[in-house]
């Protein structure tokens, strides 16, 4: 099964230094069909302007994953962490017992960025930060693994998480096929950060949101050049 959530359909809020849309039940926003897609809690498409951000607050027990989609976030937390992650780039913050933390956008220009909540395996894990380049080159036409819990994943260099999950990324040149396996017992959702693509024939425009289960494997192919986000987690 293939749901296809168009962006036009998205709750969302527009503070005025942040426009934001929820693929998800989040905030204000409540639509009882879409609280979550297996372990998968939040994504929220944001954009964030320049010399803004979000001021310190607090966070537990969630893993939260930041792609940033154009400029770049600057994050400062009560660890001790500070780091600036650009375009294209990851950064992750396992909440664990308790974390507070700042999200700011110190750019001359407009951030967007994918925020990615998961529920975690366990509660009460120590705390974790981290963030890593992932050249888009290396990416190509297959999926890139930038943040993983899963076990196959172990020492390939993607930032850790404390769940049976993983977040990938692609780009796909227009008229490129990628074909992903899935298993029986995993939920994934796939965002076209950029592009359009069908997959297993259905139509996903940049922005969209594809919640798949109960599928061997996806087909995409790209319409146009795009880029691609992909969260596979436990379907329960």
């Amino acid at each position: 099964m293939i749901d296809i959530r168009p962006f036009g359909s998205l709750g969302g809020a527009d503070h005025g230094w942040l426009k934001a849309k929820h693929h998800f039940s989040f905030a204000n926003y409540h639509d009882p069909d879409r609280t979550n897609w297996g372990r998968l809690r939040v994504w929220n498409d944001d954009e964030i302007a320049p010399g803004t951000g979000f001021d310190p607050h607090p966070h537990r027990d969630m893993e939260i994953i930041t792609y940033v989609r154009e400029g770049a976030i600057t994050h400062k937390d009560n660890m001790g962490n500070e780091g600036r992650t650009e375009a294209g780039d990851v950064q992750i913050m396992s909440a664990g017992t308790g974390v507070v933390h700042a999200e700011y956008n110190l750019e001359p220009e407009t951030t967007k960025i994918f925020q990615i909540w998961i529920i975690p395996d366990r509660r009460g894990a120590k705390p974790n930060w981290g963030a890593k380049q992932f050249p888009k080159a290396a990416r190509e036409a297959g999926f890139e693994v930038l943040a993983s819990g899963r076990p196959q994943d172990q020492g390939n260099g993607a930032l850790p998480l404390n769940v049976d999950g993983a977040v990938m990324a692609t780009t796909l040149k227009a008229g490129q096929t990628l074909v992903q396996t899935l298993g029986a017992d995993r939920a994934a959702y796939l965002v076209p950060a950029k592009g359009a693509v069908t997959v297993n024939g259905a139509k996903l425009g940049a922005r969209d949101g594809a919640g798949i289960v109960d599928e061997k494997e996806i087909r995409i192919t790209a319409e146009e050049d795009a880029e691609l986000v992909l969260v596979e987690v436990a379907k329960e």
